[in-house]
């Protein structure tokens, strides 16, 4: 079937690529910034190179969202295939410039049908968002249906996370809410979320462990039975423990949905080597209005 929509989302969504592939996703990468070097996000640097400089470089890396010259090229591209209009899914304003940067983008088109979603996320919780856009476009969804099935996921899409330690959130200025946290006794695990947008403390608990486990607990409050759970495990230099996690959650929840997803660069040098999370939404209906297709 024809797509009528095309989709894009950011780069720190870190959709597996071949999802992204199949689902035709645009991706439009961030800034990794590092000393006097610069990278595009997934592009010129991939997370296993970038998480082994990360160990010997003295400079503490930053970050920077794409201009908005970057957008409307993609933008103009992506009318000049044939589409009509385009649904745009990007990572929390609050703790990044990137939906500014698309917003302008669309501001200098105004003839052309762009919306943007802010989804106040970031991970694989926006990109399962992106991934709901993605799935109504290639069924031949137009602006509303497409735009429709993004919404109705950002309902209860979320995502929970434990860092090894608060320093690259509290350097990188992205810590938020969790500052509370810091000055805590070592041995403490922090389990966070993104909530309003921006990074807020959930608990902390004494080991490694425990704070996953508590992770589980904290899921099965949300899900106590019979949901159509689509579930995402995402990690920054974590692969086996990403595994094991993984394993936990189709034995105790059974998703209709489960990935494993290597956090990008950009995010893994604000959360941190040793960071796994999981991202995850409840499946609503999400069919088309015969209208729009």
């Amino acid at each position: 079937m024809e797509r009528k929509v095309a989709v894009v989302t950011d780069s720190t969504a870190y959709l597996p690529a071949e999802l992204a592939k199949e689902y035709e996703i645009r991706i439009v990468p961030l800034y990794l910034i590092m000393g006097d070097q610069s990278w595009l996000d997934g592009v010129d640097i991939e997370p296993p190179a970038f998480y082994e400089l990360l160990k010997t470089s003295p400079d503490f890396p930053t970050t920077s969202q794409p201009n908005a010259a970057a957008f409307q090229e993609l933008f103009v591209s992506l009318f000049q295939e044939g589409v009509e209009g385009i649904v745009c899914v990007l990572i929390s304003s609050d703790i990044s410039g990137t939906v500014a940067s698309a917003q302008a983008a669309a501001a200098n088109l105004p003839d052309l049908p762009v919306e943007i979603i802010d989804t106040r996320l970031t991970a694989m919780a926006q990109g399962f968002v992106a991934l709901a856009a993605a799935r109504a476009a290639a069924a031949g969804g137009g602006m509303q249906a497409v735009s429709y099935a993004a919404r109705q996921v950002l309902k209860t899409a979320h995502v929970y996370f434990i860092v090894d330690t608060l320093e690259y959130l509290h350097r990188g200025g992205r810590i938020g809410a969790a500052a509370k946290f810091l000055g805590s006794v070592l041995n403490l695990k922090p389990i966070l979320e993104l909530r309003d947008g921006i990074v807020q403390p959930v608990t902390k608990v004494r080991t490694r462990r425990k704070a996953l486990e508590k992770v589980y607990e904290l899921l099965a409050a949300r899900f106590p039975g019979g949901d159509q759970i689509h579930m995402a495990v995402f990690h920054v230099a974590a692969r086996e423990e990403a595994a094991r996690v993984a394993r936990q959650l189709e034995t105790r929840f059974h998703p209709v949905e489960l990935m494993i997803a290597e956090c990008s660069p950009v995010i893994g040098a604000h959360a941190g080597p040793g960071t796994v999370g999981v991202a995850f939404y409840n499946e609503i209906d999400l069919t088309l209005d015969s209208s729009d297709v």
